[in-house]
Parts: structure tokens; C-alpha cells; sequence
């Protein structure tokens, strides 16, 4: 009975990581060191899956949320969250006009506001790409310490979930802070 339960939780943490992994590989995220601030280019690659596509043909507002965290690994404690930020990437369709609303908001204000787009591939690209967010000041860092940035993302409306899954995407890039 024994030998059963081993075999049983060791296959479920075995599909567990590969969930994560592939969860991960579908999350690109590019930290990038530059002008004294700590920038982030990520891209939701399966993010644009036919259920979103029928959500924004339908009319609905789609919108894509992304939670940024950078954090610094310590060993044998928790990490610290060094800063944050949320960015979401919505799209408003017109039926009658077929054209596309786009708006992008970081920390709750509205960054950017592309009126019009007609062309599916620019909103596609405006929904899952995000390039050279400024998430930080590079003095918040210590120098020669590890850190990771974390991107969480998710799509509204809910009746389809990205990649088909209920919970957000996860993934995260490490880099080694050397001014």
C-alpha cells in the first residue's frame, strides 16, 4: 500500500514540473541593466489562443494583466521583493467598425492608447509583448547579488483561460547585478 502512495505522488509531482516548465518556456522574459534602471521585455507566446480570439471577435473587452515582481534570491529565507508593478493590455473590438481599440495601463495609469487598429498581428503583439518596462532604479540593488524577475500573467474574459488553464502563467529570468 505503501509502495502504491510513493508511486503515485512521485508521477504527480513529475506532471506538476512539467506543467511549470512548460508554463515557463511559453513566458519569455528579458531583464535588461541599462541608463540605471532595471528594464523588462517579456512575451506570452501562447497567449493568443483561439478562445481569446473568439472573446475579441465576439466584442468583448479582452485584457491581459501582467504582474512584474523583482526579487532578490537569499538563501534559506524568503525572498525580498525589491519592487513591483502591474501592466495590463486591453483591446476593445468594434463589430460594426472592425476595428480595435488598444490601451495599455502600468500601476493602475494609462501609459499608452492606440485609437485604431485593424490589423489582428499589431494586436496580438500589443496583448502578450511588453518591451523595456522601467521597472526599478539600479541603486535599489546590491551589487554582485542574484536576482530573478517574475512575470504572473492572466487574460479576462475568463470562460477561456490562458493555455487552458485556470491558474496565471508563471515565469521568471535570473540575472547577477555587477554595476
Amino acid at each position: 500500500m505503501k509502495r502504491r502512495l510513493h508511486t503515485w505522488l512521485l508521477l504527480g509531482l513529475l506532471a506538476a514540473g512539467a506543467i511549470v516548465v512548460e508554463a515557463a518556456e511559453s513566458l519569455r522574459i528579458v531583464p535588461i541593466l541599462g541608463d540605471d534602471k532595471v528594464l523588462v521585455s517579456f512575451e506570452l507566446s501562447d497567449g493568443f489562443s483561439d478562445e481569446v480570439r473568439q472573446a475579441i471577435s465576439s466584442g468583448l473587452r479582452t485584457t491581459f494583466t501582467y504582474e512584474i515582481e523583482l526579487r532578490m534570491v537569499v538563501p534559506i529565507w524568503v525572498d525580498p521583493t525589491i519592487c513591483t508593478a502591474i501592466v495590463s493590455a486591453t483591446d476593445q473590438y468594434d463589430n460594426l467598425t472592425r476595428r480595435h481599440s488598444l490601451s495599455r495601463a502600468i500601476d493602475g495609469r494609462v501609459e499608452e492608447a492606440k485609437s485604431v487598429a485593424e490589423d489582428p498581428a499589431v494586436v496580438k503583439r500589443w496583448l502578450t509583448t511588453v518591451n523595456r518596462l522601467p521597472l526599478c532604479q539600479t541603486s535599489k540593488l546590491d551589487s554582485s547579488r542574484d536576482y530573478y524577475v517574475r512575470v504572473s500573467a492572466r487574460a479576462r474574459p475568463r470562460g477561456g483561460s490562458l493555455l487552458g488553464w485556470a491558474n496565471p502563467v508563471i515565469g521568471q529570468a535570473k540575472f547577477t547585478f555587477i554595476p
